[in-house]
């Protein structure tokens, strides 16, 4: 019998060697957080192909269903629960969930971006051929038929009005709205909650209660004529409660510590409210001011029933009817002429234009964060830096003009009291 000769078994080691090998750190592993990999393409796709075809079958060969809607939806669905199970094959739960969440946010996002992009192509196609041409924005309806050429007539009056309407109400609510936040956020006390009551139930009120109310009130009650004036107190209404409730949430955001820092320096409460919150809270005041804007601009149900409706050109908003986009649009839109209905496209197409100018000029004022200085302050800063700079020669010599009398002076008396203490 052969006996084959085995490597012995290497036992453990024990010795020193060992425990400093145990000591020594594992080699780091780099992880990667997001991105996007192969294998989460091909995942996603499968999902996508399959879920098609699955819900064509039912649509097509099982279900009684029809209808476009319907089936983007059915496919949707069973993207999402093909895409969870092709995951479970590959990861573990929780990568799965969070596949799953990343998918919902990014399809949500471009479904309100494909959403935004097809109505603005919608009213761009549809109003181009009133708006390309420059007599609608420098006519009026006044002499203008309703079997009038494309060339005739325009909305100079209805962009004029809404431009006046929207900036007296921005005028009267915004001081009202940010001075109702500043009472709820800093001052408070009993009244503080019944403000805030009035203003959420104010922030749900339906537009054409607005308008009723100023039509009972200032119409018809004080007596006063339908008129662009009216039309900005009903857009107050709507506007105020807006600019209140997002100017009160931006001013609870400021820091408390910039508020006890300027009492601990002596300021009082009005000087920190002014010098201090409103100045750190800019960004979001002004945030707050668009929103309110955005929603009183496009508002038609009060401005229907206190604005009055004409086609004449009106830039008194205090005297006679005067007209909006939002009005133009819905009293033109509805009339069986397609010049008359590329008119009114055309109309809601400027209203965009005028909301995109307003956003972009808010964010343009609204762009320097707290503490910042604006370039008219930097230069004044920069000007007295300079003038400082030169006086301070001017300055040194004249203190060394005074300091030699006044030296020689000091010298003259020491040696006075030296000499008298020798006699």
């Amino acid at each position: 019998m052969t006996t084959l000769d085995l490597p012995p078994a290497a036992a453990p080691s024990t010795g020193p060697d060992a425990v400093e090998a145990a000591r020594e750190p594992l080699p780091e592993r780099k992880v990667k957080l997001g991105g996007i990999t192969r294998e989460d393409v091909l995942t996603m796709a499968g999902a996508f192909v399959g879920s098609l075809g699955l819900d064509w079958v039912l649509y097509e060969r099982v279900l009684p269903f029809s209808g476009a809607l319907g089936f983007l939806l059915c496919w949707y669905l069973l993207f999402l629960v093909g895409y969870y199970a092709l995951g479970r094959l590959q990861w573990g739960a929780l990568p799965v969930r969070e596949r799953l969440v990343s998918v919902l946010a990014w399809s949500s996002g471009l479904l309100v971006v494909a959403l935004i992009v097809e109505q603005i192509g919608y009213v761009t196609t549809r109003g181009l051929d009133a708006a390309q041409h420059l007599n609608f924005f420098t006519e009026s309806m006044e002499r203008t038929a309703a079997l009038s050429p494309i060339t005739s007539g325009g909305a100079l009056h209805a962009i004029v009005g809404s431009l006046e309407q929207i900036a007296l109400g921005t005028l009267f609510a915004v001081p009202l709205g940010i001075a109702a936040a500043v009472f709820m956020s800093e001052v408070g006390g009993r009244l503080a909650r019944p403000v805030r009551t009035l203003i959420e139930a104010m922030t749900a009120l339906p537009s054409i209660v607005a308008g009723l109310f100023i039509l009972g009130i200032v119409i018809l009650t004080f007596g006063f004529d339908k008129s662009g004036f009216a039309a900005s107190l009903a857009l107050t209404v709507m506007m105020m409660p807006i600019v209140t409730r997002a100017a009160e949430v931006v001013i609870r955001l400021v820091p408390g510590t910039l508020r006890e820092a300027s009492y601990a320096l002596g300021g009082s409460q009005w000087r920190t409210v002014w010098n201090v919150v409103l100045p750190t809270a800019r960004r979001g005041l002004v945030t707050a001011v668009v929103l309110g804007m955005a929603r009183g601009i496009g508002e038609t149900s009060p401005v229907l029933l206190t604005s009055g409706f004409t086609s004449r050109f009106n830039g008194d908003p205090f005297s006679g009817a005067q007209i909006s986009l939002p009005l133009y649009v819905w009293n033109y839109v509805k009339q069986p002429y397609p010049d008359m209905i590329a008119r009114a496209f055309a109309a809601a197409l400027t209203l965009m234009v005028v909301v995109l100018i307003l956003f972009v000029t808010a964010r343009v004022l609204g762009g320097r964060g707290p503490g910042q200085l604006t370039r008219g302050q930097k230069r004044r800063i920069e000007r007295g830096a300079r003038a400082a700079a030169a006086a301070r020669p001017a300055r040194a010599a004249v203190a060394t003009r005074t300091a030699r009398p006044a030296a020689a002076a000091r010298l003259a008396r020491t040696e006075a009291v030296i000499v008298a203490g020798e006699h």
